[in-house]
């Protein structure tokens, strides 16, 4: 079976109730760079700050908001002066800039957390209350793939910013957004042979179901191949592809990242936009470098998905991609890496009906990801 879709009728399973992301934690090395990085390129805006001007004298940490999305940057200043700011530096030095934390907004983060360890979560942090004169933030977190975690945020008795220890900022270099609205899936990446394990733990801890499956036939150039699976809770605003390397001629992308993140972790984030024409131009016009195609990827693409409503010129003269489900059609576009390392990058995505990944896409996608690890000496 090369793509497999669970009944949509299927009964929530869910753990406990999740909102929705509530924000992605990098550690890395600069975090004041990284920061302008993304608010320069990416159009986000720097919201909040905490670090030794607020009291915290080991790290800092810069919060990026974009539409819904929100961004925590975090960097250790003094790595001697407590484990946490050891645990970031040890972090980037293993990884280099990655994924920490894919946090979730959920109503009772005590509740939830108890009901995910007593299912089989390894904590990481127990439930901490977290007060200002705003109120308070409840929060807990626990392990997944390699030093990933997701941590589990109560924010309904807190009405400030973000949470205790950030500060409000207002910069006065602000650019404007490019349009990014919220984060639709976050993508890791496990060794061989985890995938299933990993499918069976968010199945088991927190209810999640296996949305779609994509097995080597379905992922794969005549060099590469590599198997997912997709996990989604029952309100569909979580979704958690999850992949492995398959057997090929030659190293698949998912093998190039665990070789150079030095094991699992977050691969790349969808990004959503309503306009990814627009996005993507601006995207471009900041010096985001996208993946390419071959233009004749374009000959047959109406032919292929249908009428679009977007001119196909547009979107060949900026490489993006499209793909069509029983439910509608979707457009898409991976950057290149966003770090020296090539591991983390970035999908923007818009959605016109479809549920699904780009299916028909991977082929084209997986053969550029091959053309950049052949320039890189990686294949």
């Amino acid at each position: 079976m090369a793509t497999a879709t669970l009944e949509t009728t299927a009964p929530v399973r869910d753990t406990f109730p999740i909102n929705g992301t509530d924000y992605i934690e990098f550690y890395v090395g600069n975090a004041r760079q990284a920061a302008h990085y993304y608010r320069a390129a990416f159009g986000f805006q720097l919201i909040g700050y905490r670090g030794p001007e607020t009291g915290t004298r080991d790290r800092a940490s810069y919060l990026l908001q974009q539409g819904k999305i929100r961004f925590v940057l975090t960097t250790a200043i003094r790595a001697d002066l407590s484990p946490e700011a050891r645990r970031i530096a040890e972090h980037v030095e293993m990884h280099g800039d990655g994924v920490r934390d894919i946090a979730l907004w959920v109503d009772d983060a005590r509740d939830a957390f108890q009901k995910a360890v007593e299912r089989g979560a390894v904590p990481e942090r127990e439930p901490i209350v977290a007060r200002d004169d705003d109120g308070e933030v409840v929060i807990a977190s626990f392990r997944i793939y390699g030093d990933t975690i997701h941590s589990l945020v109560e924010r309904k008795n807190y009405r400030g910013l973000f949470m205790p220890g950030f500060r409000a900022t207002a910069p006065h270099f602000a650019p404007s957004d490019v349009g990014l609205k919220y984060v639709d899936h976050c993508v890791g990446n496990v060794e061989l042979g985890k995938m299933n394990d990993w499918v069976d733990f968010y199945a088991r801890v927190m209810g999640f179901r296996n949305m779609l499956t994509f097995d080597d036939k379905t992922i794969s150039t005549e060099y590469s191949s590599l198997m997912s699976k997709v996990m989604a809770n029952g309100n569909d605003r979580i979704k958690f592809p999850i992949n492995e390397p398959a057997k090929g001629k030659k190293k698949s992308q998912i093998d190039e990242y665990l070789e150079f993140y030095k094991g699992p972790g977050v691969q790349h984030m969808a990004l959503a936009t309503d306009d990814i024409i627009r996005s993507v131009t601006a995207l471009r016009d900041r010096g985001v470098e996208f993946l390419s195609v071959p233009t004749t990827y374009y000959d047959e693409l109406q032919g292929r998905v249908g009428r679009i409503d977007e001119p196909v010129d547009t979107l060949a003269s900026l490489g993006i991609l499209v793909d069509r489900d029983p439910d509608g059609y979707l457009l898409q576009i991976f950057t290149r890496p966003v770090e020296d390392r090539p591991t983390v990058f970035y999908e923007i995505i818009q959605r016109k009906g479809a549920r699904s990944f780009g299916a028909g896409n991977f082929k084209a996608l997986f053969e550029a990801i091959e053309r950049e690890q052949e320039l890189r000496g990686n294949l």
